[in-house]
């Protein structure tokens, strides 16, 4: 196995060796692979920033299971994911306050990026595109202009 610095665009590796091991750490349960998760649902990115921030307190009559956690924005109420976010959870380099609602838009602009890191490079060469194709509209309204010019400028007299 060749060791070398990690690149941007290498996947990212598995925290747990093997299955067995991921469903031993999450209660039975196997954690998805999230980098695609943002492309995976409709308005995805919504979707992950409401599922990190909105867990609460279940309603008044709303039973839940032990080892459940009431969360509106999953489908049923009920996840076996406890919140994995909390105030001061990480520091910022630049003081930034590390809310829960600012380390979820931070997560899901990463597993965003980790869906589509070749996005940057396709928006950089759309405008290429989009030059190349507004100058091949100007020459070619040139060129139409200059071949019908005889056609357009003529006058037919009749004769008789």
């Amino acid at each position: 196995m060749f060791e070398r610095p990690g690149k941007l665009s290498d996947p990212l590796p598995s925290p747990y060796t093997n299955e067995q091991q991921g469903r031993a750490a999450n209660g039975g349960a196997l954690p998805p692979d999230l980098s695609l998760m943002v492309k995976a649902r409709h308005a995805g990115q919504d979707y992950l920033f409401s599922l990190l921030t909105g867990y609460c307190e279940p309603p008044a009559g709303k039973p839940m299971m032990p080892g459940l956690y009431y969360n509106p924005y999953f489908p049923g109420g009920a996840i076996a994911m406890p919140p994995p976010l909390n105030d001061g959870g990480v520091d910022y380099e630049d003081g930034t306050p590390a809310t829960v609602s600012q380390q979820a838009k931070d997560i899901v602009e990463f597993l965003n990026w980790c869906s589509e890191p070749e996005a940057d490079d396709r928006k950089k060469s759309a405008a290429q595109y989009l030059l190349v194709i507004g100058f091949t509209a100007l020459m070619t309204g040139y060129y139409k202009r200059f071949k019908w010019s005889p056609y357009k400028t003529r006058s037919i007299t009749y004769v008789k």
